[in-house]
């Protein structure tokens, strides 16, 4: 069976807290560890009011004191906005606290725009730039090769997991030149996955970290008892990604019978294409979708994304999805 992991935002609800998402987040965690899902990353995402993951550090934090054996990290950290000393130390102390689980997925993105880069003194058209110095320069940090004139305690010698994002050919092309695994964002921009997956798979050169190419691959799955109801579930969605391609984004709201049907032609073919990689419905129905999705990617992992707007049908998702495959 192939392995499944989750990707959560953290997200917050039209009429809930910062708090009890946090909260979400952690007990989501639980149920996917004793489901026995691989990995819970939490995404990097700034001034959003639906979306409380900012400090991805200190979120994961919080998610490893409530878990005790599944992998948590970064999905990712959008280098960029960072320094990459302090990002090995604040992974290295991660690692500290929670030796051998400990994931970093690096985006090159910024997810941000001109008044984030601005609250954030950084030039993001600039630093981009610098992103593959910046990942070689972040792996020193941890594994002193090549050796840095300042060593980042912690960090140095942590056995964080290195990841390289993309939603582009870009960092498939970093990914394999590195020899790093590497995760595609197929859940919101599959345009390039083909592409990518192939690209990456063809360039890869083995290093220290990973001796075959290794990819993670991201789907929309929402699961419950029919078809119908993972659909009216998935409405809460569906307005969320309406909003934010609108430029309007909001925190998450309850679900909308019907809701596609009230929606123009060109939102709706936007929800359609986004939808490429996804499994909404019954068990049976994602189970057959995400085998469909693995035949097509050959990923070796999949990663889970979907929230609902009651955290309870979020965790028994996740549930249904594991006993579907097995």
């Amino acid at each position: 069976m192939i392995k499944l992991s989750v990707l959560d935002l953290v997200t917050v609800r039209e009429t809930g807290t910062v708090g009890e998402a946090l909260a979400d987040t952690a007990a989501l965690a639980q149920v996917a560890e004793a489901a026995g899902y691989n990995r819970f990353w939490v995404a990097e995402h700034h001034a959003m009011d639906g979306v409380a993951g900012g400090a991805t550090s200190v979120v994961l934090a919080h998610v490893g004191a409530a878990t005790r054996t599944i992998r948590i990290g970064a999905g990712g950290i959008m280098l960029p906005n960072h320094n990459p000393f302090v990002i090995a130390e604040q992974f290295g102390t991660l690692d500290a606290l929670y030796p051998g689980r400990i994931d970093l997925g690096l985006g090159r993105a910024p997810g941000a725009d001109m008044r984030i880069a601005q609250a954030l003194r950084k030039d993001l058209a600039r630093v981009s730039e610098y992103f593959p110095q910046d990942v070689v320069e972040l792996r020193a940090l941890f594994t002193g090769e090549p050796e840095l004139p300042i060593r980042a305690t912690p960090g140095w010698g942590a056995q964080v997991e290195m990841w390289i994002l993309g939603s582009s050919l870009f960092g498939a092309q970093l990914a394999a030149a590195l020899g790093l695994p590497y995760a595609f964002a197929s859940h919101f921009a599959p345009d390039y996955l083909d592409q990518a997956l192939e690209l990456y798979r063809k360039q890869f050169r083995p290093s220290a970290a990973l001796e075959q190419p290794h990819v993670m691959a991201a789907m929309t799955v929402i699961a419950a008892d029919t078809d119908e109801e993972a659909q009216l579930l998935g409405t809460s969605m569906d307005q969320s990604f309406v909003a934010l391609r609108t430029g309007n984004p909001g925190r998450l709201k309850p679900p909308v019978p019907g809701y596609r049907q009230t929606l123009p032609p060109s939102q709706l073919a936007m929800l359609e294409h986004m939808r490429q990689a996804s499994a909404v419905g019954s068990p049976v129905t994602v189970a057959r979708e995400l085998a469909k999705f693995v035949e097509r990617t050959q990923a070796d992992e999949i990663i889970v994304s979907g929230a609902t707007y009651d955290p309870a049908a979020r965790r028994r998702s996740l549930e249904l999805t594991m006993k579907a495959l097995v």
